[in-house]
C-alpha cells in the first residue's frame, strides 16, 4: 500500500510539473502575441525603434520633471528587457544586446562600445514645425509624378513589363535589399545607384544615428567617412528583416510601408547608363574591371587575354568602350549568368513602384528643389542639410555624342530594355536616338 501511495505521489508531482510547463508556455505565447499586436495596432512604428520612443523625438509637453525620472527609467528599462527577450526569441541570438542598429563590426575604428555611446548620447533637436505652407507648384509636381506611376501600373492594357502585376508578397526577399529603413523618423528610402544615392545614404546614416564617433552620432552628412557610406552594416534594409523578425518580417514590412514616408530618386535612364559607364569603366576600379570589363573585352573587343589588373589595362590604354558596354547590356546571355549589377539595373527592378506606393518621387534633374522639399516633408530640415550637388554630373545634352557610335537597332533595343523606367517616371522617349 505504501508503494502504491509513493507511485501516486510521484505521478501527481509529474502531472503537476507538466501542468506548470504548459501554463508557462501559454503565458509566454500570450505575452509575445500581445507584444506584437501592440506593435501593429498603434503608432509605435511611426517614429520609433522597436525599443520604444527615443528621447529626442518626444515633445516638450511630454517631458517630465525630476520627480518622474525614476518612474520613467524603470518603465524604459522594462520595455528594453521585453524587447531584448523578444528579439532573442525570434532571432535565436546568443546575446540580446548584440548590434541591432547596423553598427560596424567591433574592429571598426568608428565603432564604440554600447556603454560609451549611452553615456555620451545627446538627444537630437525637435522636429521642425513650419508655419508657412509648401509651394503649391512643388505639391503639384509630386502629385503628377505619383499619379503617373499609378496610371502606368494600374492600366494593364497600356504597357506591360516583367513583374508589373505581381504583389508585394511575390517579391523575393533578396530583391528588397535597396529599401533602407529609418525607424527613428519613420522613413523608407529606396536607393538607386547613380542617382545621388551617396548623399542620401549619408543623410540616412545621420538620421538613423547608425554610425558613432567617440560615442556620439554624426551630425553633418559630409563628415561620414567615404569608405563607410556604402557599408551595408550601417543600413537596415528590408532584406534583413527575416533575420531579425523571422516569420513576422513580411507583416512588419507592410506595417512600415503603410505608416512610414517612402521616397526614391530617379534619373533619365540613358543618362544614368552613361554615368554608370563613366564612373565604373573610365576610372580605375579593380572590382568592376575584373567582374565586368574583362568579360566585355573578351566578348566584344577581341582581347582574348586582357591584362590581369585594371592598373595594367589602363597603362596599356585598354578599357571597354561605351559601345562594348551597350553590347554587354543587350547580350541575352548576360543576365543568364547573373542579374544586372545595381548600377545599371532598371529602377523598377530595384524599387518596385507598382508594389510600393511611394510618397515622394524625386528626380536628379530637379535634385536641389526636391531635396529641400523632401527634408521639409520629413520635418528634419533643421537636423540635416542635403550636400551641394556634384558639378561633374552627366547631363542629358551629352546623349547624342555618347550614342553616336551605337547602331540604330541597338539604340532601339536598349530603349525597349529600359522603356518601363522611361514611362513610369515621366521621361520622354529619346526620338532623335531611336529614329534616323
Amino acid at each position: 500500500m505504501a508503494l502504491s501511495q509513493s507511485k501516486s505521489t510521484k505521478m501527481g508531482k509529474s502531472r503537476l510539473f507538466r501542468i506548470f510547463m504548459i501554463v508557462g508556455a501559454v503565458f509566454m505565447i500570450l505575452l509575445i502575441i500581445i507584444y506584437w499586436d501592440d506593435v501593429g495596432a498603434s503608432n509605435f512604428y511611426l517614429h520609433t525603434t522597436i525599443s520604444g520612443p527615443h528621447p529626442s523625438r518626444l515633445s516638450p509637453q511630454s517631458r517630465r520633471g525630476p520627480e518622474k525620472k525614476v518612474e520613467e527609467d524603470k518603465e524604459s528599462s522594462f520595455l528594453m528587457d521585453i524587447d531584448a527577450f523578444v528579439n532573442q526569441f525570434l532571432e535565436g541570438t546568443a546575446d540580446p544586446t548584440e548590434q541591432v542598429r547596423g553598427e560596424p563590426p567591433p574592429g571598426d575604428p568608428h565603432n564604440q562600445s554600447s556603454e560609451k555611446s549611452e553615456e555620451k548620447f545627446v538627444p537630437r533637436r525637435e522636429w521642425k514645425i513650419h508655419l508657412t505652407p509648401i509651394d503649391p507648384e512643388k505639391k503639384q509636381r509630386q502629385d503628377s509624378r505619383r499619379q503617373l506611376i499609378q496610371d502606368v501600373c494600374s492600366n494593364k492594357s497600356y504597357f506591360d513589363f516583367p513583374g508589373k502585376n505581381r504583389t508585394f508578397d511575390d517579391i523575393p526577399n533578396k530583391e528588397l535589399d535597396h529599401l533602407i529603413v529609418d525607424d527613428r523618423h519613420g522613413i523608407i528610402y529606396c536607393y538607386v545607384p547613380k542617382v545621388a544615392c551617396t548623399n542620401w545614404k549619408r543623410i540616412m546614416i545621420v538620421l538613423s544615428e547608425s554610425l558613432l564617433l567617440d560615442g556620439v552620432p554624426y551630425q553633418d552628412p559630409l563628415d561620414v567617412p567615404q569608405e563607410l557610406i556604402h557599408n551595408s552594416s550601417l543600413h537596415f534594409t528590408f532584406n534583413k528583416f527575416w533575420k531579425r523578425y523571422g516569420k513576422f518580417s513580411r507583416h512588419l514590412m507592410k506595417i512600415k510601408l503603410k505608416k512610414y514616408t517612402k521616397f526614391l530618386f530617379v534619373r533619365d535612364p540613358f543618362v544614368r547608363l552613361i554615368s554608370a559607364y563613366r564612373n565604373k569603366f573610365e576610372q580605375e576600379n579593380e572590382d568592376f574591371y575584373k567582374r565586368f570589363a574583362v568579360v566585355m573585352l573578351r566578348k566584344f573587343s577581341n582581347y582574348s587575354d586582357p591584362p590581369a589588373s585594371v592598373v595594367d589595362a589602363f597603362a596599356a590604354g585598354i578599357r571597354p568602350s561605351f559601345s562594348n558596354f551597350v553590347q554587354y547590356l543587350l547580350d541575352p546571355n548576360t543576365e543568364k549568368e547573373m542579374p544586372f549589377n545595381e548600377h545599371w539595373r532598371q529602377i523598377y527592378r530595384l524599387c518596385h513602384p507598382c508594389q510600393i506606393n511611394y510618397d515622394f518621387v524625386g528626380k536628379l534633374e530637379t535634385l536641389d528643389e526636391d531635396a529641400e522639399h523632401l527634408l521639409r516633408i520629413l520635418r528634419v530640415d533643421n537636423v540635416v542639410e542635403f550636400p551641394q550637388s556634384h558639378r561633374n554630373r552627366t547631363v542629358s545634352s551629352w546623349e547624342q555624342d555618347w550614342f553616336a557610335n551605337i547602331p540604330l537597332e541597338s539604340r532601339k533595343e536598349l530603349y525597349r530594355l529600359y522603356e518601363a523606367d522611361f514611362k513610369l517616371f515621366g521621361y520622354s522617349k529619346p526620338e532623335k536616338l531611336v529614329h534616323e
